[in-house]
C-alpha cells in the first residue's frame, strides 16, 4: 500500500465517504474530497467540485489521481437504474482518460444467478460500467452497513424508537449478513493499491447471518432494554410497505421502496477471500449497534 498515492473520494460527504476520507487522511494519503458544493465542505482532505451526473465536471476532479473511490448511487431517484448507469459510464471514461490505476466501488451482495431486485441489479451493472473504459475495478459487495448516518441504520433506529409493536410482511424472515461501518472502512482502505485486489470482486460482512426480525430485536433490546412485538402478515406488498415506512419514519417513499425491494433477496457472504488481503475479525452485529447508538442514540 503506497501512502503517497493521490486518492479521490466521490460521495465524500455521504455516510461511508465521510468516515473513509478521514481514515485515508489519517493513513497519510493525499485525498481529494469530491462534492457538488466544495465551498461548503468542512471535512478532511482537499475539496474538489464535481458531479458524476455532469460529465463535463469530471476531468478536473480525476486529473492526477491514482486511486478513485466511487461511492455514489441514487436510491431516492425513481429512474435510478438509468441515472446510475450513465454516471458510472462517464466516471469510468474520465478516470481512464486521466490515467487512474484503480477504481474501488461499494456494491451489493446477492448471488448473480438469483432474480435480483432493481436496486441490486443496478449495482451489478455499475460494477461493469465503471471498468468499461479499461481501469481495473475493485468491488466490495456488502449487505446492510450498520453505522450512524446510514439509511438502513436510520430506518432501524426510528422503527425501534417509534413503535412498541410492528405489523410486518414475511420478508422480515429473509437472511442477511450485516457489516459494521468500521469494518467497511477498514476493508476499503485495505484494498488501496493492492495488486491482489485489482479487477476483483470481494464479499464483506459481519460474523453473523441474521434475519431482519432478529436485527430489529437486537437493536430494540440494546436501545430500549426491551424486545419489540412483531406480528407477521402474509401479504404486505413492497409498495404498501414503503408507504407504511414513510408514515412511521422520515424515510421517503421512493428510498423505502427501493430498500424493501432488496429485502426479499437473501444476501449472505459465500466467499471470505477479502480476509487474505485485509486480515482481521469482523465486528459482531450487537457491537456495531452499540457503536451506532453511541453516536446516534434512540
Amino acid at each position: 500500500m503506497a501512502a503517497d498515492s493521490r486518492i479521490l473520494v466521490t460521495g465524500a460527504t455521504g455516510f461511508i465517504g465521510r468516515r473513509l476520507t478521514r481514515a485515508l487522511v489519517d493513513q497519510g494519503y493525499d485525498v481529494r474530497a469530491m462534492t457538488r458544493r466544495p465551498e461548503g465542505y468542512d471535512g478532511p482532505g482537499t475539496p474538489v467540485g464535481a458531479d458524476v451526473h455532469q460529465p463535463e465536471t469530471l476531468p478536473d476532479a480525476v486529473k492526477g489521481i491514482d486511486v478513485a473511490f466511487y461511492l455514489v448511487h441514487s436510491l431516492d431517484d425513481n429512474d435510478f437504474e438509468k441515472t446510475d448507469a450513465a454516471a458510472a459510464r462517464a466516471f469510468g471514461s474520465a478516470a481512464a482518460e486521466a490515467g487512474v490505476r484503480q477504481i474501488i466501488y461499494m456494491g451489493g451482495l446477492g448471488a448473480d444467478d438469483e432474480k435480483l431486485s432493481p436496486h441490486l441489479r443496478s449495482r451489478r451493472e455499475v460494477e461493469s460500467l465503471l471498468g468499461e473504459a479499461g481501469v481495473p475495478v475493485t468491488v466490495l459487495r456488502a449487505a446492510i452497513v450498520v453505522g450512524a448516518g446510514g439509511v438502513s441504520w436510520e430506518l432501524t433506529r426510528q422503527l425501534v424508537k417509534n413503535l412498541p409493536a410492528m405489523v410486518v410482511p414475511k420478508w422480515v424472515d429473509t437472511m442477511t449478513q450485516p457489516v459494521a461501518l468500521d469494518d467497511v472502512v477498514r476493508y476499503l482502505v485495505g484494498v488501496v493499491d493492492q495488486p491482489e485486489a485489482m479487477g476483483r470482486v470481494f464479499e464483506i460482512g459481519g460474523p453473523e447471518q441474521l434475519t431482519y426480525q432478529q436485527m430489529l430485536q437486537v437493536a430494540a433490546e440494546l436501545a430500549n432494554g426491551r424486545r419489540v412485538r412483531i406480528l407477521r402478515v402474509p401479504v404486505l406488498t413492497p409498495r404498501l410497505s414503503s408507504y407504511w415506512l414513510a408514515l412511521v419514519t422520515d424515510i421517503d417513499v421512493t428510498t423505502g421502496r427501493n430498500l424493501i425491494d432488496s429485502m426479499v433477496t437473501e444476501v449472505i457472504v459465500t466467499d471470505n477471500s477479502i480476509r487474505d488481503i485485509v486480515p482481521g475479525e469482523p465486528i459482531p452485529y450487537a457491537e456495531a449497534v452499540r457503536r451506532a447508538l453511541a453516536v446516534d442514540p434512540v
